[in-house]
């Protein structure tokens, strides 16, 4: 019995977005990404009735990655999707949960389990946003009102990304995280609007401008030069594989197996970059936590004073920038260790989640008749010989993305180091998966062979 029938009556009432019956083609899946991708821009456009002017954004470096809009109805952005995974990712890796993944009852329960806890968060960071002054009300007729538009906005936002992940490419909270950033560095490299140091607004523009008045300020290409090279350094790492010799045979028995020798490609980024999304939606609940208990007179993560921490726990893990390594090294110490601690742990417990572990997948491999050459058929030799890279590999990516997404932040990139840094996996992921299905629907021998419906 799975630890969480208990909330089978919870979800029965929760409404969800049925799965296509049949598989659709490329041109189905790609009008479907399209059509919420344009939803999900007009909502970034819609602005919270009676929020008064001049708010602050406590979380702007971090806004990418939550692929929010500060002062729409999409404030929260993917923030309490994520939050919940983190929850529920613990839960089960310290096995408080005791859950069979590769059950599809199970991960069924999971599923409906963290949008039920989605819900719960979008709920209590609306609430921690307005009742703690970060999103002010005009007056406080119009408390209740905000609540309840941030709400809706996430809400929308949830079921957006369900409507993705069975209906288009990718998922959801990749699209978004992604569309926020291309236009964060769009924006940011072209924007001929007036900045607020009375000059143009983008990198480009603005150098332009100055470089007419005989001043040369190449400072100011600093983050578009930053955004290259990590656009560069992460898209290398996503093109770095581990491979390991197999066969594939008809024949399965205590001798060896001939048959067609190939390789099997393990990503160096292992764990992709989910472990930084994850490490990015911590890093904001300790924001809106250290306002909360600052707000009932208990500020034991620290102050927020002018949306900015001043000291505490809030203080050491707001997002440094490069300047700090003079002016405050022991802030960037201790950021640096916890992001790349978390990303750490994050991968670990993501692999053994997803069912991305040694055991699941040389289970995978051996049920497809795969072997290693030169050793015999057998799931336990699979599992030995995949023990030796997969975990080194879980660890090492963590702390490879972890590392990048530090470093990224620290030059002040355009949409945010760790934005880039997942806007390139994330877009390389969904190219390799429209690439896959554009074959298939091109070829449906293709498809049939490798068990398409």
């Amino acid at each position: 019995m799975s630890s969480l029938e208990v909330l089978e009556p919870i979800f029965r009432f929760i409404p969800e977005v049925k799965s296509p019956v049949h598989r659709e083609d490329f041109n189905e899946k790609l009008k479907w990404t399209a059509l919420v991708l344009v939803v999900y821009f007009i909502l970034t456009l819609i602005p919270l009735y009676g929020l008064a002017p001049g708010a602050i954004d406590n979380l702007a470096q971090l806004r990418a990655v939550m692929a929010g809009s500060f002062g729409s109805i999409l404030t929260l952005g993917i923030g309490p999707i994520v939050t919940a995974s983190i929850v529920l990712q613990l839960l089960v890796g310290s096995n408080l949960l005791d859950l069979d993944l590769s059950s599809h009852k199970d991960k069924s329960h999971f599923q409906a389990t963290q949008k039920v806890l989605s819900i719960v968060f979008t709920i209590f960071e609306a609430s921690v946003l307005v009742f703690t002054g970060n999103l002010t009300p005009i007056d406080g007729s119009y408390t209740l009102i905000l609540v309840a538009q941030l709400v809706v906005g996430a809400l929308v936002i949830i079921y957006l990304d369900e409507v993705v992940s069975k209906w288009g490419f990718g998922s959801g909270i990749g699209l978004f995280i992604a569309a926020g950033v291309c236009q964060a560095i769009i924006v940011g490299s072209f924007s001929i609007l007036s900045g607020t140091d009375g000059l143009l607004a983008g990198i480009i523009p603005k150098f332009i401008q100055l470089a007419t008045t005989g001043v040369y300020d190449f400072t100011i290409l600093i983050p578009l030069f930053a955004t290259i090279v990590v656009f560069l350094v992460v898209l290398y790492g996503e093109a770095m594989r581990v491979e390991i010799p197999i066969s594939h045979g008809s024949v399965r028995g205590h001798g060896r197996i001939r048959g067609s020798v190939g390789k099997y490609p393990l990503k160096f980024v292992y764990s992709s970059n989910m472990p930084v999304i994850l490490t990015s939606a911590l890093l904001v609940n300790v924001t809106l936590f250290a306002n909360l208990f600052q707000k009932v007179g208990v500020p034991i993560f620290g102050h927020i004073q002018n949306g900015k921490p001043i000291d505490g726990i809030a203080w050491a893990l707001s997002t440094p920038k490069w300047y700090m390594f003079v002016t405050e090294p022991l802030h960037v110490l201790i950021y640096a260790i916890f992001f790349i601690a978390c990303c750490m742990l994050f991968s670990y417990l993501w692999v053994e989640i997803s069912g991305l572990n040694a055991k699941k997948i040389s289970e995978q491999l051996y049920n497809s008749g795969i072997q290693i050459p030169g050793f015999r058929s057998s799931k336990r030799q699979l599992y030995k010989i995949l023990k030796k890279y997969i975990p080194a590999l879980t660890i090492i990516s963590g702390i490879y993305v972890g590392l990048i997404a530090f470093l990224a932040d620290l030059t002040g990139a355009l949409g945010g180091g760790t934005g880039v840094l997942l806007t390139v996996g994330i877009i390389h992921k969904l190219y390799e998966e429209m690439a896959e299905e554009q074959l298939m629907s091109a070829n449906p021998i293709l498809r049939k062979v490798l068990g398409g419906d």
